[in-house]
């Protein structure tokens, strides 16, 4: 029997999908990237924003007209947990759902000769060692997802609604996977979680990531450890520290900041201001001044003036940042931002949007020009998409699938993908870096 897999949505998600993909495998079933070959069509869905619930329903209608005679499509994930009976009406035809935190019914789910449903009240559904996963990534990286659900409650998001609250794993529980997945040939591990700071708060754990982290880096090896996901309030000074007293960890951050201007920070329930923001970005440059920080940011929430969106403006380019993922507020009904006054016009947050965007491009450029002449450690994953004569990676300051690349004009020194290799960055394309190799990195360094 075989399965076609479409895995939506973030990161998080994907590690669901490889667990599902996992306990099929080991159960016979095989693989097909071919629609039409495919005994059994399953969706792992998002339900975060509309956007995203819009794709996962285009996906379901597609998989349901498109599949061959027989065949059967399942639907999984958030959007199956948080908008469940709705679904199921309007795809009388799906042979199961199952909610996010039934991963592991996925057997039975194709398995049942009739048609069904699991979707329980275990919204956080979190890998346990025994489960097997089937890695979908490249094979020198892979995401280990550390806590599931969220302690938080920002204004403008539904997640702990789908998700739960906060459900970390067990310390050993991560350290077992991520030994798992050194063994496996993984050179980046990618830490993930919706707040890594708030890693075993749930469980009264003190400096639980800190913690984590001292015990990870006691594992011998080459590896690259990247962390996702740190707001700027769980970024305190002895985590500062570990990240800068190991190469193995890279000097990267994901930290969601989404506006700089108090009032909107207050109304969004952040628990950061415009000066603790300026503070911790100010501690990181100072004890790493190679580091590259990514952030998302917020136009158009509800009440923002266009005073508090000059600000914002403003602190981008006063606080150049490396990456930043700039989205426009939508209205989720279900959170607390829906019921406020001063709904922001679309037409008004598009042209927002754009001028961010526009100025984000700018400082991105900048930013990047740092790099030139430098040569740095670069995983070079596969020819370039444009050009057969080109080829792609990514330094220690890309993440995979959000940020840029490194384009590599002179690869003739690589002898396999998904290696390091020195290259000498010669030149900058907006979000991209231009380089050349230079070596095979022999040694761990990463600047």
């Amino acid at each position: 029997m075989k399965i076609h897999f479409t895995s939506l949505g973030c990161a998080r998600n994907l590690v669901d999908s490889e667990v599902m993909l996992g306990i099929l495998l080991r159960a016979g079933y095989e693989i097909t990237e071919e629609l039409k070959q495919a005994d059994f069509l399953i969706v792992n869905t998002c339900g975060f924003l509309e956007v995203a619930r819009q794709e996962s329903i285009d996906t379901i209608e597609m998989l349901v007209k498109e599949k061959k005679k027989g065949a059967k499509v399942v639907v999984a994930g958030c959007m199956v947990q948080k908008y469940g009976p709705g679904i199921e009406e309007r795809f009388p035809g799906v042979h199961y759902f199952l909610g996010s935190g039934d991963m592991e019914k996925i057997l039975d789910a194709v398995s049942v000769p009739e048609q069904g449903s699991s979707i329980t009240s275990a919204r956080s559904y979190l890998q346990q060692g025994e489960i097997p996963r089937m890695l979908s990534t490249p094979r020198h990286f892979a995401y280990l997802k550390i806590a599931e659900g969220c302690m938080k409650r920002c204004a403008f998001c539904i997640i702990p609604n789908i998700k739960g609250p906060l459900k970390s794993k067990e310390e050993n529980q991560v350290l077992k996977e991520f030994r798992a997945l050194l063994s496996q040939g993984v050179k980046e591990v990618i830490l993930i979680a919706q707040d890594l700071g708030d890693f075993g708060k749930e469980r009264k754990v003190k400096d639980g990531l800190v913690h984590l982290l001292k015990e990870m880096l006691k594992v011998e090896g080459d590896y690259w450890i990247r962390l996702l996901y740190l707001y700027p309030d769980e970024i305190t000074d002895e985590l500062i520290e570990v990240i800068a007293s190991d190469k193995r960890i890279c000097p990267y951050l994901d930290m969601p900041i989404q506006h700089v201007n108090d009032t909107i920070l207050k109304a969004m329930r952040r628990k950061t201001s415009k000066t603790d923001i300026i503070s911790i970005l100010e501690k990181l440059r100072a004890r790493m001044p190679h580091i590259v920080v990514r952030t998302s940011l917020m136009v158009g929430f509800p009440g923002e003036t266009e005073e508090q969106f000059e600000e914002l403006l403003e602190f981008v380019e006063k606080y150049p940042l490396d990456n930043v993922g700039i989205f426009k507020y939508s209205r989720e009904e279900e959170s607390h931002s829906a019921k406020l006054p001063g709904h922001i016009a679309e037409d008004v947050k598009q042209a927002r949007f754009e001028k961010l965007n526009a100025k984000q491009l700018e400082m991105a450029r900048r930013q990047n020009e740092r790099f030139v002449g430098q040569k740095l450690p670069v995983i070079v994953e596969g020819t370039h998409p444009d050009s057969p004569l080109l080829m792609r990676g990514r330094f220690y300051g890309q993440c995979p699938d959000i940020d840029g690349q490194v384009i590599i004009t002179d690869g003739r020194k690589v002898s396999a993908f998904g290696e390091r290799y020195t290259v000498e960055i010669t030149g900058v394309a907006d979000y991209d870096l231009i380089g050349r190799v230079v070596s095979p990195t022999r040694k761990l360094c990463l600047v």
